[in-house]
């Protein structure tokens, strides 16, 4: 696993220890950066489920200003620290060890707003719907925003939920998708 592009390209990043997150594979990683970028010319991002930090750095090293970071497990807030700190990046994110949940409320209160979302939860949680409807209330995404999901290719995501409409959906191999939203009343929505 390593950072595909931009300033830091080539940066090898370490992955959780053990078998409770799933790091999203390279290939995957250049095709979502292929989706939605390839590069940026700053903002702030939010990673929910942060595993590895892998995406949110990769976000940094293309040009995002600033990323926050969020995972329940202690390990993976480990790696997340370990990962951030070889590429140099501490002063450009936050870092919590938190749920969902209360992190998307927490988020609210200091009313922040994000340009880019990702969401890669546990597969069998199947709680992207849920999470987004949350983003949704508490108004996190701006109005050009985009939530990435990444799933299992088995579960299929509504065409809409709350606000957001699906504007691109990848399948890799037989277990990987990734499904992009944006507002509905975004007029490329639909591109």
């Amino acid at each position: 696993m390593r950072v595909i592009s931009g300033e830091c390209k080539g940066r090898p990043l370490k992955a959780v220890p053990g078998t409770s997150t799933r790091p999203t594979t390279d290939k995957v990683k250049e095709s979502i950066f292929n989706m939605i970028g390839p590069f940026f010319n700053g903002g702030i991002g939010l990673d929910l489920f942060g595993g590895s930090g892998g995406l949110g750095i990769e976000s940094l090293s293309r040009g995002f200003e600033k990323f926050i970071f969020v995972d329940r497990e202690a390990k993976a807030i480990s790696t997340i620290k370990e990962n951030v700190k070889k590429c140099h990046y501490e002063d450009k994110v936050e870092i919590y060890r938190n749920d969902a949940v209360r992190a998307l409320k927490a988020l609210h209160k200091r009313e922040l707003t994000f340009d880019m979302i990702f969401l890669d939860p546990p597969y069998a949680a199947k709680s992207i719907p849920k999470v987004m409807e949350l983003i949704d209330e508490y108004k996190l995404l701006q109005s050009n925003g985009k939530i990435i999901c990444e799933h299992d290719a088995s579960e299929k995501l509504p065409d809409t939920i709350a606000s957001f409409a699906k504007s691109k959906v990848e399948i890799y191999g037989k277990q990987i998708a990734v499904t992009i939203y944006t507002y509905v009343d975004i007029e490329d929505s639909n591109e």
